[in-house]
């Protein structure tokens, strides 16, 4: 039996005992029940996590592809938005830090999506990429070409991006195993936090707010996140974050939701209007046009797939970034 949820992103299906008896892999029951997705794009839908149990099922186990869950199981299946299948290349600026044969290092602005997708077809860094290397296409996913890891919209800072499907595969595989240095620094409207520490959650799908993630939901995967206050405020506090793991939103729902100190200019996990008000006019005016967290990506660190060879990229905050700390200051001084 397959019902549609209002949002068409998310599939559900409960299965009965003819579907047991005719199938004996979840995978292939899929891929048949579900005409759409191809046995492979519902490998890499689980690898994801997004074929989960769903949390009205009576079974509440563990899923396998190479075997079916028992009759009466009901499963949800988070189908992404399709996006375009061959981007397009613009000439837009683009920051490089580092290039060669294999691999390109970018400054990616606050602003820029990374790849395209519903409401972004055009403007991203991948079609930026595209304009620069002019043979990128099939390296990777074909509607994200070259793209390894992902930094949010209004997150500013260091990215990779493979020129081959050999260091894309590489490079793939070391962040899989965690085998990279990942440092961010953020603003986060909390002042009495410890000097230093670490924060260990399931991130997942927030249960009523498909934009956003959420701390220990039902079948969210593993996140740490190791923090460090690098300068306190009177009113907010810069950190360093390093992660361990990866996920979506990870810092942003660690900080807010964890350590109760959301980002300041967070309109998804935070107050904006909340924070202009509780910071001082002087800082405020600096700031309060700007429409993304204060987030940046400022190391990036790991072993070159192909060469071997030892990297570490590092950048400054951007200019509002760095005008907003300055405002503290002059203000706590």
């Amino acid at each position: 039996m397959m019902d549609s949820e209002d949002n068409e992103e998310s599939i559900s299906l409960t299965l009965n005992e003819d579907d047991l008896s005719e199938h004996k892999r979840l995978d292939l029951f899929l891929s048949k029940k579900i005409k759409d997705l191809s046995r492979n794009f519902i490998k890499s839908l689980f690898q994801k996590g997004l074929i989960t149990v769903d949390e009205d099922s009576p079974y509440q186990g563990k899923l396998e592809l190479k075997k079916m869950p028992p009759a009466g199981t009901r499963l949800r299946i988070e189908v992404p938005p399709p996006a375009p299948s061959d981007a397009i290349a613009e000439d837009l600026p683009l920051e490089i830090l580092f290039e060669d044969e294999h691999l390109i290092i970018v400054n990616k602005a606050a602003g820029m999506v990374v790849h395209p997708a519903p409401g972004h077809p055009t403007g991203t860094l991948v079609n930026a990429i595209l304009h620069h290397c002019k043979d990128l296409k099939g390296v990777g996913d074909q509607k994200r070409p070259g793209i390894v890891h992902r930094l949010d919209k209004g997150t500013s800072g260091v990215m990779v991006v493979a020129k081959t499907q050999k260091c894309h595969e590489g490079l793939v595989l070391l962040f899989s195993e965690h085998n990279i240095i990942r440092e961010y620094q953020a603003l986060v409207m909390k002042t009495k936090l410890r000097d230093s520490g670490a924060v260990e959650s399931h991130i997942g799908r927030h249960p009523n707010n498909r934009l956003k993630m959420a701390s220990e939901v039902r079948n969210g995967k593993w996140s740490k996140t190791y923090y460090k206050v690098v300068e306190l405020f009177q009113h907010c506090t810069l950190v360093s974050c390093t992660l361990e793991t990866g996920r979506t939103h990870q810092i942003r729902v660690h900080m807010s939701q964890d350590l109760k100190a959301p980002l300041l200019m967070d309109p998804l996990y935070g107050n904006p209007k909340e924070n202009i008000k509780r910071l001082p006019g002087e800082v405020a005016k600096v700031f309060k046009e700007y429409p993304h967290p204060f987030l940046h990506a400022k190391k990036l660190g790991f072993i070159h797939p192909i060469t071997k060879e030892e990297l570490l990229f590092e950048t400054e905050l951007p200019a509002i970034f760095q005008e907003t700390l300055q405002a503290l200051r002059e203000f706590d001084s």
